[in-house]
């Protein structure tokens, strides 16, 4: 049926106002549809912005220019626009029921705002639009279906599983050359071992598990492309082990890790630390996989900045980590400060700053005659003096245990003040 034109109030039609509202219009259908669906509305903010809104817009604006145009919007071209991100969904192993009924929350949103639009007179013009979006949502529907159906049945995640028992084999230091042949993937003699943690959400199971299977496809698609589909993964969303072969006597580049790490760090939404083996021959690679993951664990907890670390980076946090009677008398230090927040942060911010006090005590709000107090009580509780260098390396290290293994109980100490 032909879109009238309101020739009485000499608007512009009513697909025409549509277009010009679109780019509202398809952030209130994403708000509407996935953004109002549990357990896809606890996700956290922004999260389908950039895979999915572009999607939906020019999707949208396409059909919209086709009804104005009085012309079909076929199913091929809807799948262009909608294939490659029910794809990646169903890569993420997102529930189809609940992608239906985020896509239905969306026409009605659609629908919703033609009719708010509609003068009285462009009846006609509605009801062309409603009819065109019920294709619309039939070609989508079929789409996203079929696309679920290839990907779950797709030879591309046999492989991928295939890869994933090559890398367990090889962390295991198990023979692999069985699952190599399965992966259709040549072992190397060298691999450079990446350790990978992410700082934990707080999130309840559901949203969890749906963070964790789109970082891990994020994670695949990111070091296919660094190495040319070649890294073997294990990764569960929140840390795992990367093995990268190395194919020559070349040194890595370590800038690309970096960047890595801070590019992953965007993807994932939240802070990611990288630890790095290089070149470690296969016989040694559960060693080295032990080693890097306690590395990124290490840089998390103790706060570093977003990036990659090698052993040399974090020496001296390492060995103290090492379990023995030495950690043990070395985090009874400053047992007496525990009961003692403020006490606690004067010996991080003295550790920090030195002998630069105002600084310090700025950090703190607090007055630096203030700061100089807390710093001789802490020396008091503790029978250690801060300010004498020697003193001050030995708090250092026993506010590093405290840091990596916090105690549930502390029993002395009963400054408040």
């Amino acid at each position: 049926m032909p879109v009238a034109t309101a020739s009485i109030t000499e608007d512009p039609p009513l697909v025409a106002r549509l277009l010009t509202r679109w780019p509202q219009i398809a952030e209130r259908m994403l708000a509407a549809g996935l953004g109002a669906t549990p357990p896809a509305a606890d996700l956290p903010e922004g999260h389908f912005t950039a895979e999915v809104l572009p999607a939906i817009y020019a999707c949208g604006r396409a059909v919209l220019q086709a009804i104005g145009e009085e012309r079909d919007f076929t199913r091929a071209e809807v799948a262009t626009f909608v294939a490659p991100v029910a794809h990646r969904h169903a890569e993420d192993r997102f529930p189809l029921s609940i992608l239906i009924e985020a896509m239905h929350g969306s026409a009605q949103t659609v629908l919703a705002e033609a009719a708010a639009l509609a003068a009285p007179a462009e009846i006609d013009d509605l009801v062309v639009i409603g009819s065109r979006l019920l294709d619309l949502l039939m070609h989508i529907n079929i789409t996203v279906v079929e696309t679920y159906t290839e990907v779950e049945q797709s030879i591309y995640n046999a492989e991928r599983e295939a890869r994933r028992e090559l890398c367990s084999a090889l962390l295991r230091g198990q023979p692999a050359d069985e699952q190599a042949a399965r992966a259709d993937t040549p072992l190397t003699e060298r691999y450079t071992v990446l350790g990978i943690h992410i700082r934990p959400d707080d999130q309840p199971n559901p949203v969890a598990d749906l963070l964790a299977r789109r970082r891990i496809r994020i994670l695949h698609r990111t070091l296919d492309a660094l190495t040319n589909g070649t890294a073997l993964v294990n990764f569960d969303g929140s840390a795992g082990i990367a093995l990268l072969p190395v194919h020559s006597d070349a040194e890595p580049d370590s800038a690309r890790h970096a960047a890595l790490a801070a590019d992953l760090a965007d993807q994932f939404g939240a802070p990611t630390y990288l630890a790095e083996c290089r070149a470690v021959p296969r016989a040694e690679l559960p060693d080295a996989a032990e080693e890097v993951a306690e590395l990124a664990t290490l840089a998390r907890l103790l706060g570093r900045p977003i990036g990659v670390y090698r052993l040399d980076d974090l020496l001296l946090e390492y060995q103290l980590t090492r379990p023995g009677s030495a950690r043990d008398r070395l985090a009874k230090r400053i047992t007496p400060l525990l009961r003692n927040p403020h006490l606690l942060e004067a010996l991080e911010a003295h550790l920090r700053y030195g002998s630069d006090r105002k600084t310090a005590a700025a950090r703190l709000h607090v007055h630096p005659n203030t700061f100089t107090y807390r710093l001789r009580r802490v020396a008091e509780l503790t029978g250690i003096d801060p300010t004498e260098p020697n003193n001050s390396r030995l708090l250092a290290a026993s506010l590093t245990i405290h840091r990596l293994y916090p105690p549930t109980d502390p029993k002395d100490g009963d400054e408040h003040r």
